[in-house]
């Protein structure tokens, strides 16, 4: 029952796009204000990426934050995340990940990112995530444990 719930969870995987019955289960549930996380996944051996499948939610959701972007390996495999609001590398190639700080070259390829990003949760203030308000959307790799922690955090932000 949608009353009872705290949190709803969307996974999209970027190659298969986002069905409609999807789209109205997200529709239904802007009439309560309940707040929903997207989690992004099937991103290791796709064409599609984060951004493609950020891109496509956007335009069937709502407007989606995203706080955090992939980096890939040399090999193209998804290896880490990039904070935008501090911009701090979770690295996920080592177990448990390691935290460094952004060279100047990750700030600069997430400039125009970051900018949106931080007027986006400045203009929605304090608690709208929990408020329903705020939609993050969070790349994951199950394989390699990549957002799995940050989207605990969410979680543990409605608790």
């Amino acid at each position: 029952m949608i009353s009872d719930s705290d949190l709803a969870i969307f996974a999209i995987n970027p190659a298969a796009g986002i069905d409609q019955d999807t789209i109205d289960q997200w529709q239904a549930l802007s009439d309560y204000q309940l707040p929903r996380l997207v989690v992004v996944n099937e991103l290791e051996g796709s064409d599609a990426d984060f951004e493609d499948a950020i891109m496509l939610a956007n335009r069937v959701f709502d407007q989606l934050v995203t706080p955090y972007l992939v980096l890939h390996s040399e090999t193209g495999s998804p290896i880490a995340l990039i904070s935008l609001s501090d911009l701090q590398i979770l690295d996920y190639s080592t177990n448990p990940p390691t935290v460094s700080v952004g060279e100047h070259e990750h700030e600069e390829m997430v400039a125009e990112f970051r900018e949106e990003y931080l007027e986006d949760i400045a203009g929605a203030g304090e608690g709208a995530f929990a408020a329903g308000l705020l939609f993050p959307a969070i790349p994951i790799v199950v394989s390699n444990g990549i957002g799995i922690d940050i989207v605990k955090s969410y979680i543990d932000q409605l608790q």
